[in-house]
């Protein structure tokens, strides 16, 4: 269903994306935001997922700028680890960078039909929020976003619609973080904050450790009723 393409960088070069279509050929685009672990199966998957239900899904390939195709899975302790250390060297601000590179791609796509949401994992949980703070997305939506509690003075940014899922027992995202999250965004008309009680990170990842489908579907269910109201 999908096809590898390549995004032009703001600051120059080009770097990777996997974009997945409609079977109708056109509709409304959504940039899928990496975990961790790169543009894996897992992502590619949600992202043909997306395609399934309407829409122009493009997945970039943010850790390009330290190393091009990384595809990491959760499966072994050395992938973890390599993992973290991307993690650790990723630069956020150049990765909004991207994100905004790959939102006009899609809007310049023939397929797309204008509007353009986000949503994203872990990681790109943070970068869905940090794509409502500082790009032009039309809505987007964050699943257990780590870092977030360290950005909220960006929520006055907040013009158009954003979802954060958040696992309760998130073990990346405490209950101190989680409260602050709560605070800094509760009055925001904004902003919706979906809480996942008995849960932990990556409660919508297929195959992962914590998967539960029931939450996930919820999840997944809330995020496209937000997609088909404020992109279609």
């Amino acid at each position: 269903m999908g096809q590898n393409i390549n995004i032009k960088a703001k600051d120059g070069g080009t770097f990777g994306g996997y974009l997945a279509t409609p079977a109708s050929g056109s509709g409304p685009g959504v940039v899928v935001i990496q975990e961790i672990f790169g543009v894996n199966q897992v992502m590619r998957d949600i992202t043909d997922w997306l395609a399934g239900e309407g829409f122009v899904a493009l997945c970039p390939d943010l850790f390009w700028r330290i190393e091009p195709g990384i595809q990491l899975t959760d499966k072994t302790e050395q992938e973890w680890a390599r993992a973290f250390e991307l993690f650790q060297t990723f630069d956020p601000d150049k990765g909004i960078e991207d994100i905004q590179a790959a939102i006009d791609t899609l809007r310049g796509h023939d397929a797309c039909t204008g509007k353009v949401g986000a949503t994203g994992y872990c990681l790109g949980g943070l970068l869905a929020y940090l794509s409502a703070t500082r790009t032009d997305v039309d809505a987007a939506v964050g699943y257990y976003g780590v870092g977030i509690e360290g950005k909220l003075d960006e929520a006055k940014n907040i013009s158009k619609p954003l979802i954060l899922h958040i696992a309760r027992e998130d073990g990346f995202c405490n209950a101190e973080a989680q409260a602050a999250i709560h605070a800094g965004l509760d009055g925001n008309d904004h902003v919706t904050i979906h809480d996942y009680e008995g849960q932990d990170h990556a409660f919508a990842r297929v195959g992962g450790e914590h998967y539960d489908a029931e939450a996930a579907a919820t999840a997944n269910q809330r995020t496209l009723d937000l997609f088909s109201s404020a992109l279609k």
